[in-house]
């Protein structure tokens, strides 16, 4: 009878034990259960505006060559060729895909250039960020030496338009 007894209140205890148990430990706490994506970059199509100078300091066979945009957001064989207008010298493009740097928030500005055919025997080398619109606005701020390496440096902000650094 002691054993039956002994069964009888092993047997309660553990059905005691499962009901108040539930089941097992929720370890999660407050709080988000996975980490925030991370952001992704906005993007934007800007307008690209280049005012070729008049007279082809060049070559004469390399002076019908196209004008050719680069930036720095670009990977290499992203840059693309402007379109000349009627008169000759000016040329026009979009480049897509432009990472919205406005406001500064520690991001660099961008970095632009053309290679300009008429350019190629000159200390530039066919280099130049001069007579550059990008998203609308002039390239008022340059980097490099005013040689080959010479860059414009430019923000877009969210519209798609240039914004010169301070």
């Amino acid at each position: 009878m002691a054993d039956d007894r002994k069964r009888v209140h092993t047997a309660r205890w553990l059905l005691a034990i499962a009901l108040t148990g539930g089941g097992c430990y929720d370890f999660h706490l407050v709080g988000p259960e996975d980490p925030a994506p991370p952001p992704v970059p906005r993007l934007v199509s800007v307008a690209v505006e280049y005012r070729q100078p008049p007279g082809c300091l060049n070559a004469p066979e390399r002076c019908e060559d196209l004008v050719v945009f680069f930036g720095s957001w670009m990977r290499p064989g992203g840059e693309f060729f402007l379109q000349a207008d009627a008169g000759g010298y000016l040329w026009t493009g979009v480049a897509h895909g432009v990472p919205v740097n406005f406001p500064p928030g520690g991001d660099e500005p961008h970095r632009v250039r053309v290679y300009d055919p008429h350019l190629v025997q000159t200390l530039t080398e066919g280099s130049s960020a001069e007579r550059l619109k990008v998203g609308a606005q002039i390239i008022l701020r340059f980097s490099g030496s005013g040689g080959r390496n010479e860059v414009g440096l430019i923000y877009i902000d969210e519209n798609g338009q240039g914004r010169n650094p301070y």
